[in-house]
């Protein structure tokens, strides 16, 4: 399945942004884009709204959408490059290769604290995937991800050695676009310092969530542990609603 046509308008316009193609800082109206990319104003206002919570542009009241000074300042803090929330897309470095190992696959019954995150029944099966994530074939993250199997039941071994995200998206045009993460600092075990190359006195990072897709389906439970080095975290805070 292609892009859906918001993620092509929204990757457009970044482009265009980066390459000074919008005087003033001033992004054109909502109107103005609709018109200009053949697509629904609907369309155009999901674009902006996803490069709003991005940090990347911002809504001025009665003047219009404008970019983020920042943005064009320090691009490396904005490294979200997707229209999902994929570590593959959101954990970009410059010039540095992302890799993924498999380090573990299978077919499990859901535990009950899983049927609970998941809003799963007792008699249904999830995947549980463990993969090592790389940068430049240096290992950083250690993930572990259990994902229901009534979702997404062609989720096969060769699948799972790509970004998740990005294959439910491209394939059964379903986008992840929300989550509630839990970020904490824990001592390594024995595993974290094997699979990251730590010593027995350094310490990881813990990301824990449940990703949602964006009709509100919780999809994942994940447990991502980081190699210190790589916990940064950026964040916008934004109080309007609109």
């Amino acid at each position: 399945m292609a892009d859906l046509v918001y993620h092509k308008v929204m990757r457009d316009i970044k482009e265009k942004i980066l390459a000074g193609a919008y005087s003033g800082m001033k992004l054109p109206d909502e109107r103005s884009l609709s018109k200009d990319y053949g697509v629904s104003r609907s369309s155009i206002k999901r674009a902006l709204g996803i490069l709003a919570q991005q940090g990347i542009i911002f809504k001025k009241r009665g003047s219009g959408t404008f970019i983020n000074p920042l943005y064009l300042k320090n691009r490396a803090m904005f490294n979200y490059e997707g229209s999902n929330l994929g570590i593959t897309d959101s954990f970009r470095l410059a010039g540095k290769k992302q890799g993924i190992k498999l380090l573990d696959y299978q077919v499990i019954p859901a535990s009950p604290d899983i049927q609970q995150d998941l809003f799963l029944n007792e008699d249904d099966f999830v995947y549980q995937i463990r993969r090592l994530r790389l940068v430049d074939d240096q290992p950083f993250m250690i993930e572990t991800g259990y994902i229901p199997i009534k979702i997404t039941p062609t989720l096969s071994p060769a699948i799972v050695k790509g970004s998740i995200f990005n294959y439910l998206q491209q394939e059964k045009g379903k986008a992840v676009t929300r989550s509630f993460m839990t970020i904490s600092v824990s001592p390594s075990t024995v595993d974290d310092q094997q699979q990251l190359n730590l010593s027995a006195t350094e310490p990881v990072g813990v990301m824990e969530g449940i990703f949602f897709l964006d009709d509100g389906t919780p999809f994942e439970v994940s447990n991502m542990r980081v190699h210190y080095q790589y916990m940064k975290y950026n964040t916008f805070v934004n109080l309007n609603n609109e």
